[in-house]
């Protein structure tokens, strides 16, 4: 069974020459949000501390929070991008992530190379790569382009392909950090289509946003984060509504 379980996660990093700068400057220059404190002569930001909470099949959760809560640095521990200084998580199924589609893109090969990369790092065998291949130089419409070297392509040219290796893939846990587009508007209705049934065939997501909408449309269990720590974990509209009671808006 598809599911994700995190129990009293704690994820603290040092920041490096904090004592050469002033607690402000140090404070500007963080990736994320968190609590900052001293350990010693060390400067330690306490990014998540005492997170818990489980999805199962079927569940759509919705990541809340002002700008440097912890919402995009808990989907990176949930992706297995930072490991937790403390605490468990336990992710059973396939994991997908959008954080970055572009991620893992090599520019000197050739688009139908990168579709052989792509398709070997997530472990499809001769058949499967086969069919991704297909499915993606069909979706992403470079033709003859995808036999040319990825450095030659326009920005959207790059995205499309990154686009379309990514939603070709098969999704038993998705992670999400806003939603992904696929750059120029001509294709976006095609790309909304697409995302759409990628979402679909998700058991489990985790998305963060900071659009209340796409919260209440995609997800049915929200958790609100602030300062690193759990306010509010529940049914998508009990939480949005304590965090729009505390005079809080979901957008920045």
């Amino acid at each position: 069974m598809t599911s994700i379980s995190v129990h009293k996660l704690q994820l603290q990093y040092p920041v490096i020459g904090a004592q050469q700068r002033s607690l402000k400057n140090a404070m500007l220059g963080l990736a994320s949000g968190g609590r900052i404190h001293k350990q010693g002569n060390t400067t330690v930001v306490e990014a998540l501390s005492d997170i818990s909470f489980d999805l199962t099949d079927g569940d759509r959760l919705g990541l809340i929070g002002p700008n440097g809560a912890g919402k995009s640095t808990l989907l990176k521990v949930l992706a297995g991008i930072y490991s937790p200084t403390k605490g468990a998580v336990s992710c059973q199924g396939r994991i997908v992530s959008t954080l970055n589609i572009m991620m893992g893109l090599e520019y000197d090969a050739t688009g139908f190379e990168n579709m052989e990369i792509r398709a070997h790092l997530i472990g499809l065998n001769a058949s499967e790569s086969k069919a991704f291949a297909q499915d993606v130089e069909e979706f992403c419409e470079l033709g003859e382009f995808l036999h040319l070297p990825v450095r030659v392509y326009s920005a959207g040219m790059a995205v499309r392909l990154a686009f379309a290796m990514t939603t070709a893939q098969r999704a038993e846990i998705l992670l999400m950090d806003e939603m992904i587009n696929a750059g120029d508007a001509a294709f976006m209705q095609k790309a909304t289509e697409r995302l759409d049934s990628f979402l679909k065939r998700a058991r489990i997501i985790a998305l963060a946003s900071h659009s209340e909408a796409i919260i209440e449309s995609f997800c049915n269990k929200a958790l609100w984060l602030q300062d690193g720590k759990i306010v509010h974990f529940g049914p998508v509209q009990d939480v949005l509504e304590k965090y729009k009671s505390l005079g809080q808006r979901a957008a920045p």
